[in-house]
C-alpha cells in the first residue's frame, strides 16, 4: 500500500535548539500509528508540523502527493480540514453548548457566520446529533462544554473532529489528562474510527501498554530523531531503552479493563 502521509528529511529548529532532526517516514492509508518518546522528545512538534501549526525549517511533508509544506491561504485551510487535530486539553469553547462545539467542525466548509448565529444546516445538525448519540453524549447536547468531565470533553472533541470529514486524525496526547478508565474509552473510540472508517490516525502517547494494545505501528522519538519504527511486538526492552533511556515508560496507576465497544461511525 502506497504511503499517504510522507515526511522527508523534516527538520524544525527553535533558535539554536533542534526539536525535530531529519525525520523521514511514510504512513499508509488506514494505519493507526502511536508516537512514543520522553517529554521534550519532539512528539507534539511533529504533529504540529504535519498540521502546519508549526513551520518546518527544512524538508517536505506530503499527503497523497500534495506538498503540504508549500500550502498557503485557502489551500492551507483546506488541508487543516482534511487533517483534524485532537488536543490534550480538548480545545473546546467552554461557555457554549456541546452541540455547537461539535458543529464548529464544519467551519472550514461553512465559514464563521453559522457559528456566530448558530445557523447551521439541518443536515449538519442531524449528523452532529448522531455522532453525539453514538459517543454516549446525547443527554449533554445543551450543556456548556465546561460542565462536562474530562473524558466527556474529549469525546466532544472527537465528534467535532469527525464533523470535518477528515482523512487523517492527529491526536496530541489525547489521554494525558484522563483517568485510566476514560483513557481506555477514548483509545477504543479512536481505534473504532480507524478500523470502521479507514481514517489514518497518528497519536502521541506516553503509556506503552496503551500504544501496544491500540496501535498497528509504533514510532519512537528521542531527541527529535526516530530511533524506533515497527510493529508493537518489535518494541523490546532494548528498544524501549533506546527511546526512553532511564525514564519510566508507563503510568503509575493500574490499567482498567477496556470498556465495551463504543462505535464512532456516523
Amino acid at each position: 500500500m502506497a504511503a499517504v502521509l510522507e515526511l522527508d528529511g523534516v527538520v524544525k529548529r527553535f533558535g539554536t535548539k533542534t526539536a525535530i532532526d531529519a525525520v523521514s517516514f511514510g504512513i499508509p492509508a488506514g494505519q493507526m500509528v502511536g508516537v512514543i518518546g520522553p517529554s521534550g522528545a519532539g512528539k507534539s512538534t511533529l504533529l504540529r508540523l504535519v498540521n502546519r501549526l508549526v513551520e518546518p525549517s527544512e524538508g517536505a511533508i506530503r499527503f497523497d502527493g500534495l506538498e503540504v509544506t508549500r500550502l498557503e491561504g485557502r489551500g492551507l485551510r483546506a488541508w487543516r480540514a482534511r487533517c483534524a487535530m485532537i488536543f490534550q486539553q480538548f480545545n473546546l469553547v467552554g461557555r457554549i453548548d456541546v452541540l455547537t462545539n461539535v458543529l464548529i467542525g464544519t467551519l472550514a466548509r461553512l465559514g464563521t457566520v453559522p457559528a456566530i448565529f448558530k445557523a447551521f444546516p439541518a443536515a449538519d445538525r442531524a449528523r452532529a446529533l448522531d455522532l453525539l448519540e453514538r459517543l454516549d453524549l446525547i443527554e449533554s447536547v445543551l450543556q456548556r462544554a465546561e460542565t462536562l468531565s474530562g473524558g466527556q470533553q474529549q469525546r466532544v472533541a472527537i465528534a467535532r473532529a469527525l464533523m470535518q470529514n477528515p482523512e487523517l486524525i492527529l491526536a496530541d496526547e489525547p489521554i494525558a489528562s484522563l483517568d485510566p478508565r476514560n483513557s481506555e474509552a477514548v483509545m477504543s473510540i479512536l481505534q473504532t474510527i480507524n478500523r470502521e472508517r479507514g481514517i489514518t490516525v497518528l497519536c502521541n502517547l506516553h503509556d506503552l501498554d496503551i500504544a501496544r494494545r491500540y496501535c498497528d505501528r509504533i514510532i519512537g522519538i528521542a531527541k527529535g530523531r526516530v530511533v524506533f519504527d515497527g510493529p508493537p511486538e518489535a518494541l523490546t526492552a532494548a528498544a524501549e531503552r533506546e527511546v526512553y533511556g532511564d525514564e519510566p515508560t508507563r503510568a503509575d496507576a493500574p490499567t482498567f479493563l477496556r470498556r465495551p465497544h463504543l462505535a464512532a461511525a456516523g
